[in-house]
């Protein structure tokens, strides 16, 4: 076989030239095909990715670099079919022609619906929307942060409502940008620091309506895993009664506006005085009640007190009256013989009282506070009292005889 010099490549030579009819191509350099994805691989050092896109009869290898891949809002699936926007060349290393994808949307239903369903049935299955997990709302908050954009409506919403319902609650504001590509990062962030502060008893997080891309800053998944974790009980509270958010799955209560989340985060101030006043009135009521039950009762106990006491004081004065009857009679049996006694023992007594032998005419002798048995005793010059039954009579003895015949003296006065 004859040589041609001109013909002969390198292997390295023969893929650049392919590659740059590739790339040559107008037609190549901006493609969309349609197909199903198979064989996907995800490469977490590089994170690229690399699948195959497939139909009925064909198939071409494919190449998801990380720059393009995380824009992606869903994951790509094993059989999921796709359309698939990119260049067609050649990897010149292996030979291989391949498609390098800039972006995948889902054939037949939204890319971001499709990521939205995915991670809500990925954090169900792990229980993050279980209703166990949920914390109770505290009845009486007295301080409650809102992480939602300072400006627009929906922070004046929360502040009137909660400021006619229940004024005495401080509200905490957490500014953070509620749509956009840092929205998710700064609502992330400002969850946090509410609730490793400490500072507030229930924390809203809340925006105004908007489209699906609009809202997707509160289905991002960092986030609704630092709802679950919060120790603060939360309320989502974003867009309108129709939207629903990963967030809303999450959080401890959903609130379909946030004008609604205001007044499901505390009571009804109006309400609360009246129920406070017909209570009031139900305990006046019932203590009037009681109070009168209460004097019927001691009144009726009165009654039957004062009843039982008169009984019982008949009953002990009919007794009483008995036992002095008794006592009168006994008392009369044992004094009479001492009192028959004691008239003996008085008339004896009597008639021995020297007063009585006085009145007969007999007279006592005092010498010296004494009696005077014996003129021996007296000496002359000396005052004697004599006792007469009517008086006493005072004399000074001048002389003293004794009358020897008779063994009696007698005094010379």
């Amino acid at each position: 076989m004859r040589e041609n010099q001109n013909l002969i490549l390198t292997v390295s030579q023969a893929n650049q030239y392919v590659k740059s009819l590739l790339d040559g191509d107008a037609r190549l350099k901006d493609v969309l095909i349609r197909g199903e994805i198979s064989n996907y691989s995800d490469h977490y050092r590089s994170g690229h990715a690399y699948f195959t896109l497939k139909d009925g009869s064909s198939a071409v290898k494919a190449a998801f670099f990380r720059s393009y891949r995380e824009r992606l809002f869903f994951q790509p699936q094993d059989g999921m079919r796709v359309i698939v926007r990119g260049q067609i060349s050649l990897y010149e290393r292996d030979g291989t022609y391949q498609l390098y994808v800039w972006e995948i949307q889902p054939d037949g239903v939204g890319a971001l619906h499709l990521a939205f369903e995915q991670l809500k049935n990925r954090l169900a299955g792990e229980g993050l929307f279980e209703s166990s997990a949920k914390k109770t709302l505290p009845p009486f908050p007295e301080t409650i942060g809102v992480i939602t954009s300072p400006t627009g409506a929906v922070v004046q919403d929360i502040c009137n409502v909660i400021g006619r319902r229940f004024p005495c609650v401080q509200l905490r504001l957490y500014p953070v940008s509620v749509q956009g590509a840092s929205a998710a990062g700064e609502i992330y962030s400002a969850l946090r620091q509410a609730d490793l502060e400490g500072l507030c008893d229930l924390i809203i997080i809340a925006r105004g309506g908007g489209s699906l891309e609009d809202l997707w800053p509160f289905n991002d998944e960092r986030l609704a895993r630092a709802i679950f974790s919060a120790k603060t009980p939360i309320i989502s509270a974003v867009g309108h009664e129709t939207d629903f958010t990963i967030a809303d799955f999450v959080a401890d209560l959903r609130a379909p506006t946030p004008s609604a989340a205001a007044e499901l985060a505390v009571p009804d101030g109006a309400r609360l005085r009246q129920s406070v006043q017909n209570f009031r009135n139900t305990v006046e009521h019932s203590m009037t009640q009681r109070v009168l039950q209460a004097d019927a009762q001691i009144e009726q106990f009165s009654q039957n007190l004062k009843s039982q006491l008169n009984n019982l004081l008949e009953h002990k004065q009919e007794r009483a009256s008995l036992l002095s009857e008794k006592v009168a009679a006994a008392g009369s049996a044992f004094l009479e013989p001492k009192l028959n006694r004691l008239a003996v023992t008085a008339g004896k007594l009597s008639a021995l009282n020297p007063m009585n032998v006085l009145a007969r005419g007999y007279s006592v002798t005092m010498h010296r506070k004494k009696i005077c048995l014996s003129i021996a005793s007296l000496a002359a010059g000396e005052n004697i009292t004599t006792i007469f039954q009517d008086g006493t009579a005072i004399s000074k003895v001048t002389q003293v005889q004794a009358d020897v015949s008779a063994e009696k003296s007698e005094a010379r006065l």
